[in-house]
């Protein structure tokens, strides 16, 4: 008596030089069925003896198949065309032993571990290498925008510096114009008025001391508004 339903076949792991000169480790699964009893009996006799026979098959199309290919065929839409051929393959041969294959997949592809870790140390380098050139730039980047910040900020400067020496002297002269006119037109109580600010600016800290003269033309409005000095 045979399995009528669907069989597993799980293949060991094995290793495949690639076209492209990179290792890989790859684990496969097949599915099939008894397709012929009577031959399956004459060739392999038992299931046991099938399995490691289909196996052989198995691994020989997958390294003869996989081994034309690169990585990167591995990892793209290519691998749909790959399995297809090995799954033609061995179908074809597989029907020797009364067994048709009803499918083959490659459930892993895994890189060596020495293989993982020089391909790891060769994107850091790399990685490292496109950062060395990213920080330099953004250095370069970083110097030229601060000499023209630098630029900017001199000419800014002296823009704005001459801009108020300009404003300060029209000012300056405005204030001249005007204080000579209202001298011209009152010159007591411009008088006055400048020694209320001679007032403001002498006497309002507490720490001044002055020697002067009460008849000091500095008190001539201090204690007359009229700015008669008082005689003794």
């Amino acid at each position: 008596m045979f399995e009528n339903r669907i069989l597993n076949l799980d293949p060991p792991e094995f290793e495949v030089l690639l076209d492209d000169k990179k290792r890989i480790k790859v684990d496969a699964f097949a599915r099939y069925t008894i397709d012929d009893p009577l031959k399956f009996l004459q060739v392999v006799f038992s299931e046991s003896t099938a399995r490691n026979r289909l196996g052989n098959l198995v691994n020989s199309a997958l390294r003869r198949v996989i081994a034309r290919a690169s990585l990167t065929d591995l990892l793209s839409a290519k691998r749909a065309d790959l399995m297809n051929q090995i799954q033609a393959e061995v179908t074809q041969n597989a029907a020797n032993f009364g067994v048709k294959i009803i499918d083959i997949r490659i459930g892993r592809t895994d890189l060596p571990t020495e293989t993982s870790q020089a391909v790891f140390n060769r994107m850091r380098t790399e990685r490292e290498r496109e950062a060395q050139e990213l920080r330099a730039q953004g250095t370069e980047q970083a110097q030229v925008i601060r000499a023209s910040a630098d630029r900017d900020r001199v000419v800014i400067l002296a823009t704005a510096k001459n801009q108020s020496e300009q404003l300060r002297g029209e000012g300056d002269g405005k204030r001249n114009i005007i204080l000579a006119q209202a001298y011209g037109r009152d010159p007591e109580f411009f008088q006055f008025y400048k020694s209320l600010t001679e007032y403001t600016k002498h006497l309002v800290d507490e720490g001044t001391t002055m020697v002067l003269s009460p008849n000091s033309d500095f008190f001539k409005y201090f204690g007359n508004i009229d700015g008669i000095q008082k005689k003794n």
